[in-house]
Order: structure tokens, then C-alpha cells, then sequence
């Protein structure tokens, strides 16, 4: 495994200080939550002493030991974690080419691909207005039903964010798509994000 998740000389470093400031013995351990979907992301925490999995993958990184969760190995396969040092600090990034799973092929049915562009592109983007979107139906022209919940529900803006986010951004990604139908019954929503 350590030759498939790489860890940069950079993140050792910054690792390090991190790790320095903890009581003696702490380590770092990497999970990775909801592996293979739109929602996956990467936990890593401080590990105190002695208190990781028997079962995890250790990767010795000098002055620290990096866990990884045996329920995350083959999800980390071919990552990097790098640290880049700038003038305001800098930024940790890692990146794991299998995290989100894989976009559906072409030839996959439109509903499917559908859904993986609002799961991976399209509710990252409303959740920040604490906004949903569903997938209700694709018509057999192709038209794709939506239901907008959260903060979309009742918005003043929800024309907008159809339009110039929802459908464009799933006319680019699926060709196929000829428009969007918004199901939504917007007179009943309740705190919409303005």
C-alpha cells in the first residue's frame, strides 16, 4: 500500500508540526466516509497513541505513523496527499482518483447519468444555500423532473438556479438532456435561502 497512496516529503513535514504539538505517541489516521459516491470525502484525524484498528494499514512517514482504515485501501489506491507551502500559509490537498466513485458511462442509461451529475455536481452547488435537488423522472422526450427541497423550496431565485445553473450544467454533462421541469410546489416552502 505505500507505494499507492503517496505521501509528499511537503505533507510529511506539516504532518510533523501537527503531529509535534500533540501528546507524545500521536499519529494520524485516514478513512475515507461514504467511499464511492457523490458524498464521499476524506476524514483524517489526530490518532492517539495505541487507539487505531487492528486491522489498519500503517505507513511509517519517519517521525509519525499514517493509518489508513482497511475499509478505505482500495478507495486510496493511487492517491496523494501534498502539502504547498505560500506566503498565507498554504493548502493540504488529496487527492484520490476512485473517491467518488466513477462517472457513469455514455452509454448508461440517462437516468442514471442524470442522477450521478446532481449527486456530483449540481447538489454540492445548492447545499451551500442548504438546498436539495431530486431526480422525479426523465421523460421520454428526455425532459428531466426535478423536485427542489431545502432552501430551494419557495426561493425567489429558484428561475435562476434552474436555468443558468440546474440545466445548463446538465445539458453540458448529458447531452442528451432537452430541458428541465421543475416539480417543485414552491408556494409551501418554508426559510428559503435569499
Amino acid at each position: 500500500m505505500d507505494a499507492m497512496l503517496t505521501v509528499t516529503p511537503s505533507a510529511r513535514d506539516y504532518f510533523q508540526g501537527l503531529v509535534e504539538q500533540q501528546p507524545d505517541g500521536t499519529n494520524l489516521r485516514i478513512q475515507v466516509l461514504h467511499p464511492g459516491t457523490p458524498r464521499a470525502e476524506v476524514d483524517l484525524t489526530f490518532c492517539p497513541k495505541d487507539e487505531h484498528a487492528s486491522s489498519d494499514h500503517e505507513i511509517d512517514c519517519g517521525a509519525f505513523y499514517l493509518y489508513v482504515a482497511q475499509s478505505s485501501l482500495d478507495v486510496l489506491d493511487g492517491a496523494m496527499i501534498d502539502f504547498e507551502r505560500h506566503a498565507t500559509g498554504g493548502d493540504l490537498s488529496i487527492r484520490a482518483p476512485g473517491l467518488k466513485g466513477q462517472r457513469p458511462d455514455p452509454s448508461a442509461p440517462i437516468e442514471e447519468r442524470v442522477g450521478w451529475v446532481l449527486e456530483a455536481r449540481i447538489n454540492p452547488m445548492v447545499a451551500s444555500h442548504g438546498g436539495v435537488v431530486g431526480l422525479v423522472e426523465v421523460t421520454a422526450d428526455n425532459d428531466v423532473v426535478l423536485q427542489f427541497g431545502g432552501g430551494c423550496q419557495g426561493c425567489g431565485m429558484i428561475d435562476v438556479t434552474l436555468k443558468q445553473g440546474v440545466e445548463t450544467t446538465l445539458k453540458q454533462e448529458v447531452p442528451e438532456v432537452r430541458g428541465v421541469i421543475d416539480a417543485t410546489d414552491h408556494a409551501s416552502g418554508e426559510n428559503p435561502y435569499y
